[in-house]
């Protein structure tokens, strides 16, 4: 598995008169979409932004360069088996409005067995990686927790590219790669899923850490 898909929309308080049409969603607000793709630890492999036109998930992937590589032949050499079939390229989790691809696993919309109502509680659960992600992003950075103030695309495109990277950066210097990997019952439960919460002090109040210098990475 390569990362759960899914989009985000920011919505746009200043758009321009002239483009409102184009950013218009079906809440009658103005917004641009955030295509991401995130794995278990929330680090951001694939942004595409600034989508116009209808606003929704298949219009935006329709425009995506996420699938080019592996058009070009140049996608990561994965080869796997599941039920005596072999296959040559990772897969991403997404959710039903996603077109039935290979490349693409959706859960069973209404499980019936056990099997399959197993598969949908672990799929189900690891795509919420790209939403924590989502939820991650506004509460870490405030300027996206709110509507966009500013009139030109390309400035919220840099703001939101910034924004990304700066979390990718966190992500890779707090966590620890070099743990021992432990089987977890329980996919929404995990010391993963718990990376970003604060712990409380004795008097109930958050605990806020002492920041940490290191020395071993240079950032210019």
């Amino acid at each position: 598995m390569i990362g759960s898909i899914d989009c985000m929309h920011w919505q746009w308080k200043n758009c321009p008169t002239a483009w409102q049409c184009d950013y218009g969603n079906r809440k009658g607000q103005k917004s641009i979409i955030l295509e991401a793709v995130a794995d278990f630890d929330t680090w951001v492999w694939h942004a595409f932004f600034g989508v116009a036109r209808s606003q929704n998930d298949l219009n935006v992937l329709g425009q995506s360069p996420v699938f080019n590589d592996v058009l070009r032949g140049q996608g990561p050499n994965v080869t796997y088996q599941v039920n005596n079939t072999v296959y040559q390229t990772g897969y991403y989790l997404a959710d039903g409005i996603y077109p039935r691809w290979t490349t693409f696993v959706k859960s069973i919309p209404n499980p019936r067995s056990q099997k399959q109502k197993l598969f949908a509680t672990y799929q189900e659960g690891y795509r919420k990686d790209v939403e924590r992600c989502f939820g991650i992003f506004q509460a870490r950075w405030l300027i996206i927790r709110g509507a966009a103030r500013m009139f030109d695309e390309e400035i919220l495109r840099s703001i939101m590219m910034t924004c990304i990277i700066l979390h990718n950066m966190i992500v890779e210097d707090e966590y620890d790669y070099d743990a021992l990997e432990v089987y977890e019952p329980d996919p929404m439960n995990t010391a993963l899923t718990r990376i970003y919460e604060r712990p409380m002090g004795p008097s109930g109040e958050p605990f806020e850490p002492k920041p940490l210098v290191r020395d071993d990475h240079l950032m210019t």
